[in-house]
């Protein structure tokens, strides 16, 4: 059986090269970004105004001027004016920019203006006040944002201020999700004593949805040959497979033996881990890579959190993939030499340390108690008590 880090490092190996499609950067939001955007041109390209008021040559000031006439008024969106005379002024608006022959901005709050004239009640005045001067955030040329990056509405700002109307991003794999089992009905009908809703399709496709993904959602009942010719289909059309149920080895479980025959590679079965021990993967050639996930609600959702999404972003190119941690906030044991996800509570301390209470629930089958979760701790397997204070990996899916 493989470890949990053995697990990850054999399925992020098999991540996909980064393939690019371009978007309209309306549609863009949440994923990835696939260039490097450059500033074209300085930012901000003038000396911009950042208050109401009007513009001045600091000289005059400096001198003992107090009373300016205003010679015209300089808008935001109008071409840049000169000043004419040094002892006058020109009024500005914020974001316009600042004329040429000024050099300072005074606050209408700091004025008494009477007859085309500017007071300047103050004497706490300093030359460039008030202005924002060209290229101080970025140069022309300058990288602003490198690829690999999730593109969020500041990322969307910033490509819009570039010009961008298209934006190259990582393309999302063709993605399929399926369930399997006699004992799942669908969300809309009445489930007989001995069957449930099927659940854990849902859970996947919002997991994936973060990362802009539609999955196909697709059930396949316990019939071996079925569930044969029901892969074949979906290898023929998918990038991205992902089973839940049938993969351990009951009488019933015949995802494993379809897959195999489907000429699907099988690279490992079964993680010492607890939940999603049953846990399998493997890869049909170059064209697709499949997960197949115990059925139990808990171990599917471990699953997907600690190993598709991390497969996903490395897949989609993105750069920044840190692994937050957490501390417990009391001592817990568990006694199987296995890695152990617990459910817990989060909450913030004092110190801004993220703390983990457990909320340990009734097994990989209870559903309810990720409800009350935040995410996972990961419990390393040499180990079989973890003290309060104690720092391990989290993987949060609030």
């Amino acid at each position: 059986m493989l470890t949990v880090a053995q697990a990850e490092a054999t399925i992020l190996q098999h991540a996909f090269p980064l393939r690019i499609e371009q978007v309209p950067l309306s549609k863009s939001l949440g994923h990835i970004l696939a260039e490097d955007l450059f500033a074209d041109r300085d930012f901000p390209p003038f000396d911009r105004v950042t208050m109401d008021g009007i513009a001045i040559n600091f000289n005059e000031f400096a001198a003992g001027n107090r009373h300016f006439p205003i010679e015209a008024v300089q808008a935001a969106g109008t071409a840049q004016l000169t000043l004419r005379q040094t002892q006058n002024c020109l009024e500005v608006m914020t974001g316009a920019p600042l004329p040429l022959g000024t050099d300072t901005v005074i606050r209408y709050e700091d004025l008494l203006i009477e007859n085309g004239i500017a007071k300047i009640n103050i004497e706490a005045i300093t030359k460039r006040q008030n202005i924002h001067p060209q290229a101080i955030d970025r140069r022309q040329g300058d990288l602003i944002i490198a690829a690999g990056r999730k593109i969020g509405p500041a990322e969307m700002a910033t490509a819009a201020t570039l010009g961008k109307a298209e934006i190259a991003v990582a393309r999302l794999p063709r993605t399929a999700i399926v369930s399997t089992g006699d004992e799942l009905v669908e969300v809309h009908q009445t489930p007989l004593p001995h069957q449930i809703r099927r659940s854990n399709v849902y859970a996947i496709q919002a997991a994936l949805a973060e990362w802009k993904i539609e999955a196909d959602a697709f059930h396949f009942y316990d019939d071996e040959a079925a569930i044969q010719k029901g892969i074949q289909d979906i290898l023929a059309q998918y990038e991205l497979v992902i089973l839940s149920g049938a993969v351990s080895e009951g009488k019933f479980d015949f995802v494993p033996k379809a897959l195999a025959a489907a000429g699907v590679q099988q690279l490992f079965h079964k993680v010492s881990q607890r939940p999603g021990k049953p846990f399998w993967f493997g890869v049909f050639g170059t064209k697709a890579v499949l997960f197949a996930l115990p059925g139990n609600p808990v171990s599917a959702f471990v699953c997907t959190y600690r190993y598709i999404l991390p497969w996903l972003q490395q897949s989609l190119g993105l750069k920044d993939r840190p692994v937050q941690t957490a501390t417990l906030t009391r001592e817990l044991d568990f006694k199987p030499d296995l890695s152990y996800f617990v459910p817990v509570k989060l909450d913030n301390g004092s110190a801004g340390i993220i703390r983990a209470t457990p909320l340990e629930g009734h097994g990989s089958g209870d559903l309810a108690n990720l409800n009350d979760a935040d995410g996972f701790l990961e419990l390393p397997k040499e180990r079989s008590h973890f003290s309060a204070g104690e720092a391990f990996p989290l993987y949060c899916y609030r």
